[in-house]
């Protein structure tokens, strides 16, 4: 553990100059490039509250950013590895749902690893190693930070507030990464094992810690939720505009999350009501995916009209990035017409034929992916010409760059990290554990099933869904989880894991690895580095 926390020490106060206006407004950032941590203890004690919105606000401004990450795991800039959104796409592949590809044995395609369900748990795999990274960086960044901002200090400061507020959130974000990556899921069996060691500040000199339990890391957790709502509440921070801010909604959407691994149903519920006051208008069919106006021979697919893609056309999007800000790794490796692994280089991101024959005609969510082949399309910057397959995906799809009339730029977009869908979703699943708000379940379903049917056709219902036919409520649940967050987050992996769903590809026509992949493999071993560094470590 040590040598993971030494290794990112980067010293927050210079990270203000690495952020985007919108947050540097809000806080005022843009520290100098060099302050020790006693010259910033002697500051916040000073009570010169210009200095102090300076620097608190440059380490506060940081937090956010954690979640559009880059370069924390330590990877080469070419590596799926090197960006969040590349560990999550990772995930995405290590499911039932998603195709790589159209070929067996292109083991040189980006993923195919991951995809044929190789050793990426292992104790002394690389690929496993950038999760555990990636997961502490967030908890040692966070802390960095809070090291600052005892509860005498904050006082009754409203800046400071929301300063350990985000701090708080973050260290939260990052323990929750990791006990959905290191333990088994809490309903699992994973309640009764161990959790992580509970850092709650940072100094380079930290003895080590053993792991603490399961229920103690994910207490450690809520708490710090908790505590950040309050926080927010009592510093004016509500449900804010910008989509970069860590506020009440990103807070109770993580809230909602850990909530439902741990069983907490009334907690989920409660925290996803908070969030559907405030965000409660879904993607329209025009905004859903790619749609192409140009010819089936020359298709043109323009990404200002795709919601995924174009914030300003996602009324969903709870935290997100704007153009510029926005890390372009997810869409390099999902859009079938980019430039990237997922196009160019021929690592398709398909739909399984069997979750696909459960989208129901109505749905217009059956249009995010082709059925047909789409054929040869050129691609950018030399023409080169490639075969795009059956059941590809138009969910991400675009052939030019967000803004741009240049085909070149095709890969500029912005980027989501939540939004309402999944939060309806969260808040069905939670009903649907109680016999009690069952009903409640499939009225949340049918809000979202409204939402995505074909315009000028009768609503779908819970009731009507073909595929939903027979099932209990939260099969329903699982069901539309999965067509709805299809690509998205990793989901389908973590879901799996929760659910007790193991991957089984054997039935499906189009897989081109007809893997399997038990729930109990779904679970990383503590890394050796860790094992190694830290003598109270225990292995999984």
């Amino acid at each position: 553990m040590m040598r993971i926390l030494t290794n990112y020490i980067t010293g927050l106060a210079v990270s203000g100059m690495l952020l985007f206006s919108g947050c540097a407004d809000k806080l005022e950032v843009e520290p100098p490039h060099s302050i020790s941590d006693k010259q910033i203890a002697e500051l916040l004690a000073s009570g010169d509250e210009a200095k102090i919105r300076i620097v608190m606000g440059g380490m506060a401004n940081g937090m956010p950013l954690l979640f559009n990450n880059v370069g924390a795991t330590g990877a080469g800039v070419a590596d799926m590895y090197y960006s969040n959104q590349g560990l999550d796409v990772n995930r995405s592949i290590e499911g039932n749902d998603i195709i790589l590809g159209d070929q067996e044995g292109l083991n040189v395609l980006s993923g195919s690893i991951e995809y044929q369900l190789g050793d990426f748990i292992g104790s002394a795999n690389a690929k496993n190693f950038a999760y555990w990274k990636y997961g502490w960086f967030c908890i040692t960044t966070a802390n960095q930070m809070l090291n600052y901002l005892p509860d005498e200090t904050v006082a009754s400061n409203n800046f400071l507030k929301e300063c350990k507020a985000r701090g708080l959130f973050a260290r939260a974000y990052g323990y929750s990464y990791l006990m959905e990556n290191y333990q088994n899921a809490f309903l699992q069996g994973g309640k009764d094992k161990l959790g992580l060691p509970l850092y709650d500040r940072f100094q380079p000199t930290q003895e080590n810690k053993p792991r603490s339990s399961a229920v103690e890391t994910y207490a450690f957790i809520k708490n710090d939720l908790n505590r950040a709502l309050a926080l927010f509440k009592e510093a004016g921070i509500g449900y804010t505009t910008d989509l970069t801010d860590i506020d009440l909604a990103v807070v109770n959407f993580l809230l909602a999350r850990v909530s439902i691994w741990t069983g907490d149903w009334a907690t989920a519920i409660s925290a996803c009501n908070e969030i559907l006051a405030k965000y409660p208008t879904l993607l329209s069919q025009a905004q859903y995916g790619g749609k192409n106006i140009g010819t089936a021979a020359a298709p043109e697919i323009r990404p200002e009209t795709n919601g995924f893609l174009n914030n300003a056309q996602n009324p969903e999007v709870i935290l997100g990035f704007p153009l510029g800000a926005a890390n372009p790794y997810f869409l390099a490796y999902m859009n079938p017409f980019g430039r990237g692994n997922g196009g160019l280089e021929r690592a398709y991101k398909r739909i399984d034929n069997r979750l696909y024959e459960k989208i129901a005609p109505n749905d217009f969510r059956k249009d995010a992916f082709s059925l047909e082949p789409i054929g040869n399309y050129a691609y950018p910057p030399n023409n080169t010409v490639s075969f795009i397959p059956s059941y590809t995906n138009l969910k991400f799809a675009a052939t030019h760059g967000l803004n741009s009339n240049n085909k070149i730029d095709v890969g500029a977009s912005t980027a989501y990290y939540m939004r309402t869908s999944e939060v309806l979703l969260m808040k069905a699943e939670a009903e649907a554990m109680s016999p009690a708000t069952e009903a409640a379940a499939k009225a949340t379903l049918d809000r979202l099933l409204a939402a995505r049917t074909r315009t000028g056709m009768t609503p779908l219902t819970t009731a009507t869904y073909p595929a939903m036919q027979g099932l209990t409520t939260l099969q329903m649940v699982q069901l539309q989880t999965r067509i709805e967050l299809w690509g998205e987050g990793g989901r389908e992996f973590y879901n799996n894991k929760r659910w007790n769903i193991p991957v089984d590809r054997t039935s499906s026509a189009n897989h081109v690895t007809k893997s399997t992949l038990p729930v109990a493999n779904m679970t990383l071993k503590i890394p050796e580095d860790e094992i190694l560094y830290n003598p109270l470590a225990v292995q999984n």
